[in-house]
């Protein structure tokens, strides 16, 4: 029971990564509270969790809105005492060059990626704060580390995202919070399925053939990702802070 007396929320909780933090955190004795935009996928969540013996709390929320961010701590303090950990899972892929980046794809990356970081972090640093710390984790990529090609929204967001993460860590370490980020390259999500699907390829079969590129054998499972998220979280990491930690299994973005 690492986190039994820790209180935790986590964004994008409905998604690959987000279900497997939710779920690692409940097993592990947090108390947990995540969000996502449907009430309903996250109220079949946390019943299908509850079969489990896993206890969770939720809140429905845009992270495109700034007062639902600020909605989603106020809840989680409300509910659970306090914030301890947070992490800012939640994202979103659009894909295209410059040339193929509409408005809107550019302001929503920016908004979910980025801006929701921002508004949840501003939000809950101050009840961090009072306590002597906190650790927040945000999931920025490999990709805005290396941007590569046709993701001018996406690899921008999380590019900024990442400097936002070293900013927070240096800005608030004093305060006892530590702020980090993982990136990673590609991971067996929905989301990631889904783009195959759009380009209309066969997932199960684009993913074994992406997994041929990865020097460890396979592209990432989302609870290879949701460890790295609860060392980061954990005292067991109490000496990082400000840092950006690539979760690739040694796969490069070119290559």
């Amino acid at each position: 029971m690492k986190f039994h007396d820790k209180s935790v929320v986590v964004t994008g909780g409905v998604g690959g990564v987000g279900q497997a933090l939710v779920k690692l955190f409940a097993r592990e004795g947090a108390q947990v509270l995540f969000t996502d935009r449907s009430e309903e996928d996250c109220a079949e969540l946390s019943d299908k969790l509850s079969r489990k013996s896993l206890a969770t709390r939720f809140v429905a929320g845009d992270l495109r809105n700034k007062l639902d961010c600020e909605n989603i701590i106020n809840t989680a303090i409300d509910q659970m005492g306090g914030v301890d950990i947070l992490l800012n899972n939640a994202g979103i892929i659009p894909r295209g060059t410059i040339l193929e980046t509409t408005d809107d794809m550019w302001f929503s990356a920016l908004d979910v990626n980025l801006n929701a970081a921002f508004f949840l972090c501003r939000a809950v640093i101050p009840h961090m704060q009072k306590v002597g710390g906190g650790a927040i984790v945000n999931t920025s990529s490999a990709w805005g580390i290396y941007p590569g090609p046709g993701h001018v929204a996406y690899c921008t967001s999380k590019a900024a995202l990442a400097a936002l993460t070293k900013n927070l860590g240096r800005d608030h370490a004093g305060d006892g919070i530590r702020v980090n980020a993982v990136c990673p390259n590609e991971v067996n999500t929905p989301m990631l399925r889904s783009g195959f699907i759009q380009r209309g390829l066969n997932p199960d079969t684009a993913i074994e053939e992406l997994g041929k590129s990865v020097p460890l054998g396979h592209i990432a499972e989302p609870e290879e990702i949701a460890d790295v998220i609860a060392f980061l979280a954990s005292n067991e990491s109490r000496y990082i802070c400000g840092e950006t930690v690539e979760v690739t299994g040694a796969k490069p973005v070119y290559g």
